[in-house]
């Protein structure tokens, strides 16, 4: 008989994670609670036109070993000198263009209209939700992401992303951060709020639910300790990705699940800390917390609006609860277009429909090509994650819209120059060309929540020749100073080299550093 462990209100509002609240800032600690001790200041931050990172373990061809998400079998990979990198030769810009031209010099005006970051897949996580499917975990191609060695350190690493973005921005200015979806990692209040906390800042974070949990004694020193989140200095735009409204990113939100999500019962396996445990994952009850709340579409999108500037969202949004939008780029002839991706029912790929493009994605367009804007395209899926019914636990839909039909759409717009997205957490770029129409570049970035754990610095350049050309460059969030984003990168590292994680997701040279060229509308 399982043993029921929800306990009042009263405890949880003491005992749980810290609520962010409006700008992101949470209470002071009560006597006995972990204390915030702020990070130093970061140095210089280098990118990878300066060095590279890459596994010392070779990743195993054959038969992996034990699932490092679980304590015991973690120490035996750190024992073994697993989770270490090494330092290499920082990868200069590769030259590509869309067509076999070979684009002219610059002219005289040439000048950068923009710069701004690109950053998928945060995956911010409350590892201890009834939720979780930790006992479904394994290695690819099975569901290989159902548990992470590094879960409960993901929002000290998106916070060092954020630290290393904002010292870029010092040395150039960074004019925005654009999000690629998948910010938290299963719909949850409490995983939102922690995306709000480390993007917008918070005196007091602690990404910890259910009872207050030191895994490590002392501050700093483990993923659920408290921080100081310093936020973005810079306003950052939603994105919305699968994991962001879906439950593990591939469930939909029905009562069920909401009612499992703040009770006490672990159908599929969760992590514990309680009573000296370090992470174990079994079925055991938890304790409820009710700021675990699934979030349907739009209450998401409602709390995004209210939140700061609602970082691209507003009336219209909170009414159809997705985030299609778009926003200009002051100065410039830059219209960038968010398009919603997710599906409503379940599903980890992408899913559009005509009736949906013909709603809000088609009289975008029409209005930026009568605007006379060039479109940067923005979404968690890239073309060709674009699927009848989303995948698995998908529901297919009459009118979905494949890749190549989305190709030919988009290439009726020679205004549509580049699109950014995420998802599949690898570098990746290619040109999207259709059988007739016009092509445009598509850029993949990578994730914070795997390896090669980088971010993008996006400028885009009118080289006053008839050309537009994207410079797009890789960034490893600096460390230096912050002993749990190092130890939550070792984790990623361990996860690709058990063979139980994602291969690496750095991607060619060509997928990397790049400046991509492309003709002017």
């Amino acid at each position: 008989m399982r043993r029921a462990v929800a306990l009042g209100v009263g405890f949880i509002v003491a005992a749980c994670s810290s609520d962010p609240g409006p700008g992101g800032t949470t209470p002071t600690p009560t006597p006995g609670e972990v204390q915030v001790i702020p990070l130093a200041p970061l140095g210089e931050v280098k990118t990878t036109l300066d060095r590279t990172f890459t596994s010392k373990q070779p990743r195993p061809a054959g038969q992996v070993g034990p699932n490092p998400s679980l304590p015991e079998a973690y120490e035996s990979y750190v024992t073994k000198g697993f989770g270490e990198v090494v330092e290499g030769k920082g990868e200069p810009y590769t030259t590509r263009a869309i067509t076999a031209e070979t684009p002219p010099p610059a002219g005289p005006n040439a000048k950068r209209l923009t710069r701004f970051v690109h950053m998928p897949d945060l995956q911010i996580a409350d590892d201890e939700s009834p939720t979780l499917l930790g006992n479904f975990d394994s290695p690819p191609p099975g569901p290989d992401a159902a548990l992470r060695p590094q879960d409960p350190y993901l929002c000290r690493m998106a916070n060092a992303a954020v630290r290393t973005v904002n010292v870029l921005h010092k040395k150039d200015p960074i004019a925005f951060v654009l999000l690629g979806g998948d910010n938290a990692d299963s719909a949850q209040t409490n995983e939102v709020d922690w995306v709000f906390g480390v993007l917008s800042g918070s005196e007091r974070l602690k990404c910890d639910s259910g009872k207050d949990d030191d895994v490590v004694a002392g501050p700093n020193n483990d993923g659920k300790d408290p921080f100081k989140a310093e936020g973005l200095a810079m306003p950052w735009k939603w994105v919305t990705g699968n994991h962001d409204v879906l439950v593990q990113g591939n469930l939909g939100v029905s009562a069920p699940k909401k009612a499992e999500a703040v009770g006490v019962t672990s159908n599929g396996g969760t992590r514990h800390y309680e009573d000296g445990k370090k992470g174990e994952v079994n079925r055991d009850d938890v304790l409820a917390d009710e700021r675990r709340a699934l979030l349907d579409r739009k209450a998401l999108m409602a709390k995004i609006a209210s939140h700061a500037d609602g970082h691209g969202l507003g009336e219209a949004q909170k009414a159809s609860g997705r985030a299609t939008y778009t926003f200009d780029v002051e100065g410039t002839p830059i219209r960038f277009l968010v398009i919603d991706t997710a599906t409503d029912t379940g599903g980890a790929d992408g899913l559009l429909t005509r009736s949906e493009i013909d709603r809000t994605i088609k009289p975008a367009l029409d209005k930026a090509k009568a605007d006379n804007k060039w479109v940067i395209l923005s979404s968690h899926h890239a073309q060709s994650s674009l699927t009848k019914d989303g995948g698995v636990f998908g529901t297919a839909a009459a009118d979905a819209v494949l890749p190549d039909e989305w190709a030919t759409f988009l290439g009726g717009y020679t205004n549509v120059v580049f699109s950014m997205v995420g998802h599949t957490h690898e570098h990746r770029i290619r040109a999207v060309t259709p059988t007739t129409g016009h092509a445009y570049w598509e850029v993949m970035t990578s994730a914070i929540a795997d390896f090669p754990n980088e971010f993008r610095v996006v400028e885009i350049f009118d080289q006053d020749n008839g050309w537009i050309m994207l410079r797009a460059t890789c960034v490893d969030y600096a460390q230096d100073g912050d002993d749990v984003a190092k130890e939550g990168r070792r984790r990623s590292v361990i996860d690709m080299d058990s063979g139980w994680g994602p291969a690496s997701g750095a991607g060619k040279p060509e997928d990397r550093n790049v400046e991509l060229w492309i003709k002017k509308p």
